[in-house]
């Protein structure tokens, strides 16, 4: 039995699931972005800002997950 084929058998037996990504972190940057559009003709100028500097976090987080679960 090849290695692979003994962590492969270990794992499910464990109740080990692998990684498994979802576009959580996508929808949150779009709700942030949306809210700072609102928030810039609106006149609030301060929360705009606050909030894309949040949607700039979120969007970069997305990117991270989402190369490490290609690569994984």
């Amino acid at each position: 039995m090849s290695v692979l084929a003994t962590l492969t058998a270990t794992a499910t037996t464990s109740g080990l699931v692998p990684l498994q990504f979802s576009g959580d972190f996508l929808g949150w940057a779009i709700a942030f972005f949306i809210i700072a559009v609102i928030a810039a003709i609106a006149g609030f100028r301060g929360i705009a800002g606050l909030t894309m500097s949040i949607a700039k976090i979120l969007v970069v987080v997305f990117l991270v997950l989402a190369v490490v679960s290609l690569l994984l």
